[in-house]
């Protein structure tokens, strides 16, 4: 059964005017009219008694009304419920990091979005570089915590919970070492890394966090091909290559590795991504309170801090 024409009957029926009855739902008055025309070849008789005058429903369509009446209201209440259930943050939110993403501020979003939306599970899961977004298109997590470096037609790029400066990883005997610090120009004096093309890192991201020019345009060596992490550290500790990457970062706080302040570049913005066909109530509530709660990055003195936006 077709539900505009249950529609069209039970607007005729109130209003007894198949021209009320079009304007109340919208249609024109002869689509109206071919609804109900053909609900009585499906009904097996006439359910309107029609004149010039007046129209008034015959015994048959006394008893369609009777028996239609409460289903469809039941009908819309229970469309009406499911629509409040998709706008109540319940059930459980699925939220994957990386290595590198995990840390303080993704768990102080998390402790604040349960303290606001105690119905809602938050379950973690580390999330593999070389897949970076297929859980989110696969539906295997709701939200990504992520670099916001994204440039991926069917993904969203919400709001940032993070902002970090940039860092140059080196030898701790390497010239820039020594110097105490490096600016972007020098990522085109040394050898950074390539990553292996079944590891390749999206487009945006790669790019956001080893440029292939310097500010000045020259070009940055990304040459030396790995396969982890780990491979890049040790690369890195044994002074064959330079890794950009961003301050603070656990990982890269070892003996043999000197972590440079990095000039020159605009700081990396942690946030949240999703998919945006499986955008739900969750994930808008998350991304209100990644909204109240990220701390602005401070600008410089006098300069009151930008706003975070979405």
């Amino acid at each position: 059964m077709d539900l505009i024409r249950v529609q069209a009957f039970l607007a005729v029926a109130d209003e007894l005017h198949f021209g009320r009855a079009a304007q109340r739902l919208g249609l024109s008055q002869p689509r109206v009219s071919r609804l109900i025309s053909a609900l009585e070849r499906e009904a097996g008789g006439a359910l309107f008694d029609r004149t010039t005058r007046r129209v008034r429903l015959t015994p048959l369509g006394d008893r369609l009304r009777d028996g239609w009446r409460p289903a469809y209201g039941q009908l819309l209440a229970t469309l009406d419920d499911a629509r409040a259930a998709a706008r109540r943050p319940e059930g459980i939110l699925r939220v994957g990091f990386t290595l590198t993403t995990g840390g303080p501020a993704l768990t102080q979003l998390v402790r604040a979005f349960t303290a606001a939306y105690p119905g809602c599970d938050v379950r973690l899961r580390e999330v593999s570089q070389p897949d970076l977004y297929e859980p989110l298109r696969r539906d295997d997590i709701d939200v990504l915590v992520g670099w916001l470096a994204v440039d991926e037609p069917d993904l969203t790029a919400g709001p940032a919970i993070e902002h970090r400066d940039r860092a140059l990883a080196v030898s701790r005997d390497h010239p820039l070492a020594r110097r105490g610090s490096a600016t972007a120009e020098d990522l085109a004096d040394y050898e950074t890394v390539r990553a292996r093309p079944d590891l390749v890192l999206p487009g945006a991201l790669r790019d956001a966090i080893s440029p292939p020019r310097t500010p000045s345009g020259r070009l940055v060596r990304r040459t030396r091909s790995v396969a982890s992490m780990q491979e890049v550290f040790e690369l890195v500790a044994s002074g064959q290559i330079v890794h950009p990457t961003a301050a603070g970062l656990t990982l890269a706080q070892r003996g043999d590795i000197a972590l440079l302040p990095l000039d020159g570049l605009p700081p990396l913005r942690l946030g949240l991504i999703w998919c945006t066909a499986h955008e739900n109530a969750r994930i808008r509530a998350l991304a209100e309170v990644a909204e109240g709660a990220a701390t602005p990055r401070p600008g410089p003195p006098g300069v009151a801090p930008a706003p975070v936006r979405r």
